[in-house]
């Protein structure tokens, strides 16, 4: 990915969506031509020239210090991840083409992994790569997302299901939101591994496919995605509100365990009871591990 496009188009959005009064900056009449803040106002709000501000728009982070960064944040308003995005971004700057790192994930996890989620009973467990790849699971957890195995492609991906699969806009009750978070998670993981083949090409691929990811692409939304809620309506058992909790392997680079457990005595507890049931029912584990087994019974 083009790295001073990155900067030129992630600091002029944010830029865009901070009005002067949101900033704390005086109006004295006369007609604005940006909708946001003006350079020269992130510059002085930053405490810049407005030279070097605008050599940082477009593009340049080279040689640019933390505390310049640190300013430029406060002077956005960035959120934490917008602000480690811009560390990101910088970083990637500031890299040597012989010191860059392609930063892709190994294909498979440890045995000692799945062995791990096995354990994992009473909840969905599954560990993501940063491609939005489901690279390993547990019976729940395939069984949650089995609509992302009916077809054979392997692994199944979050943001193919999401933005090319129909099935998604019933599975996600809150589809507009489900898309919003999916992309911002890419963002943020092509800012910190760049040089990503595999997540460019996701990126390319679901661009030329998806008016949808193209226009939330465009927005250079980042987040983080470590703790809170999610609904589903699933297929065979029905609606689903869960809590989840993500935790980024540090063993295993580019790879997050994520675990989707239901209030005790909720409803949806009882919901994953029967989604068990139905899970070693169908064989739900031995078909997403093998999709040349007899298929999942459509719904």
């Amino acid at each position: 990915m083009d790295n001073r496009a990155e900067v030129r188009e992630f600091l002029s959005t944010r830029r865009g969506r901070i009005t002067p009064e949101q900033a704390g900056i005086e109006l004295y009449g006369g007609r604005r031509r940006v909708p946001g803040l003006r350079r020269d106002e992130v510059a002085r709000l930053a405490g810049v020239s407005v030279d070097y501000y605008t050599r940082l728009e477009r593009g340049n982070l080279t040689g640019v210090s933390d505390s310049v960064l640190d300013a430029v944040a406060r002077a956005l308003e960035l959120d934490q991840a917008e602000h480690e995005h811009l560390y990101n971004l910088a970083r990637a700057a500031n890299t040597s083409d012989r010191k860059r790192a392609t930063g892709t994930p190994a294909p498979d996890v440890k045995p000692v992994l799945q062995h791990l989620l096995d354990a994992i009973t009473g909840a969905p467990a599954f560990i993501g790569n940063n491609r939005m790849d489901i690279v390993a699971a547990n019976t729940l957890g395939f069984a949650l997302y089995a609509d992302m195995y009916r077809g054979t492609a392997r692994p199944a991906n979050h943001s193919r299901f999401i933005f090319l699969d129909p099935r998604a806009h019933d599975f996600y009750p809150d589809w507009d939101r489900a898309a919003n978070v999916n992309v911002a998670i890419l963002r943020r993981e092509a800012g910190r591994n760049p040089h990503d083949r595999g997540i460019a090409e996701l990126v390319g691929e679901l661009s030329m496919r998806s008016d949808e990811f193209r226009t939330r692409w465009a927005t250079h939304n980042v987040r983080r995605h470590y703790s809170g809620a999610k609904a589903f309506h699933h297929s065979v058992v029905g609606p689903l509100e869960l809590n989840y909790q993500a935790m980024e392997l540090e063993d295993n680079p580019g790879h997050t365990l994520t675990v989707y457990p239901a209030i005790p005595g909720s409803p949806s507890e009882e919901a994953l009871k029967l989604l068990a049931s139905w899970a070693a029912t169908e064989n739900i584990g031995g078909f997403a591990r093998n999709p040349r087994m007899q298929g999942i019974r459509p719904q």
